[in-house]
């Protein structure tokens, strides 16, 4: 029988492949014309109506929500949802996909040196390490070393930095909330305000004429469903049989997968220095990772040896 680590380990790297496809799906749909906006209208838009679906038919009480956190929600969703979805498939189409998403990935880096600038976070012997690694990481992961290849990738290096810097605000912003709700509601809620935010600021229904193949719809379905509604389930299912910040070390398998599977697909490769780097920069946030783990365990805890993981419900 499998144990429920297990469970949750399995979940979690069911949800970074998934993730990972829907990059390489991503950067695929771009090839055939479609821009990073028409796929972030579509995903937020169809995600956000699959889960209402979903909670209308089993979860009615995942829609509540008190109105005092209403305009919190719509700020959320509207506009760090939106740019976080924007920014990550953005710098897909301008970088290799595993580039890209290992340049969003380094959001935990931006929240440490956030919280050690503005919230006078002690700077500990292994955040300087991890802060240090993950920099000379991401210099190799940009290209830094060749001139020529920094040059040409200028533009998805910025809305890579910018996803990273997106994606370190949601994880602030949108934790006060997941102490509130399940991250069900979060979700859905997020992605419903993102999707009336894309309908508004790009053309609205865009989709409904733009007179897509099927196989562009069958890309574009795989990233509002699997790409989006279903890894998070399964991610978020993995979080109840382990600790949060194994299931979070465990999903950076996401850009190391993704790397592999643009190159099946795509014929996408990394140079050696671009490879070295993505292992400083993983290296990095695994150890920032540990670090947050062993600061929340209780003395308890560590008595017992082990770390109590959350039953789902």
């Amino acid at each position: 029988m499998i144990s429920d680590s297990s469970k949750g380990y399995l979940c979690v790297v069911a949800a970074a492949i998934m993730w990972a496809i829907s990059g390489t799906t991503g950067k695929a749909l771009f090839g055939t014309g479609i821009t990073p906006f028409e796929v972030v209208q579509v995903r937020a838009t169809f995600g956000s109506l699959l889960l209402a679906i979903v909670f209308a038919v089993r979860f009615r009480h995942l829609f509540r929500i008190r109105l005092a956190d209403i305009g919190y929600f719509i700020f959320l969703g509207s506009v760090v949802t939106a740019l976080v979805h924007l920014t990550y498939f953005y710098a897909i189409s301008k970088l290799q996909v595993a580039a890209a998403i290992l340049l969003q990935y380094m959001g935990p880096i931006f929240v440490a040196l956030f919280s050690m600038v503005f919230w006078n976070e002690r700077p500990s012997g292994v955040k300087l390490i991890s802060l240090s690694l993950s920099f000379v990481g991401c210099y190799l992961v940009m290209g830094g070393y060749n001139l020529q290849l920094l040059h040409m990738n200028r533009i998805g290096i910025f809305w890579g930095l910018a996803a990273a810097v997106c994606y370190a605000a949601y994880s602030l912003l949108g934790e006060r909330f997941m102490h509130r709700y399940r991250p069900w509601t979060v979700l859905f809620y997020t992605l419903v305000f993102a999707a009336f935010s894309w309908h508004i600021f790009y053309s609205p229904f865009h989709y409904l004429r733009a007179g897509y193949t099927a196989n562009q719809w069958a890309g574009l379905c795989y990233i509002s469903v699997f790409g989006t509604a279903a890894p998070f389930g399964l991610y978020f299912v993995g979080i109840n049989y382990i600790r949060s910040t194994r299931a979070a070390i465990t999903a950076y398998l996401e850009p190391i997968s993704a790397g592999f599977i643009a190159y099946l697909f795509l014929g996408e490769t990394l140079e050696p220095l671009q490879i070295l780097g993505a292992v400083l920069v993983i290296g990095a946030i695994v150890l920032l990772q540990l670090r947050s783990e062993q600061d929340e365990m209780t003395p308890e805890m560590i008595r017992k040896g082990s770390v109590e993981t959350r039953q789902p419900r």
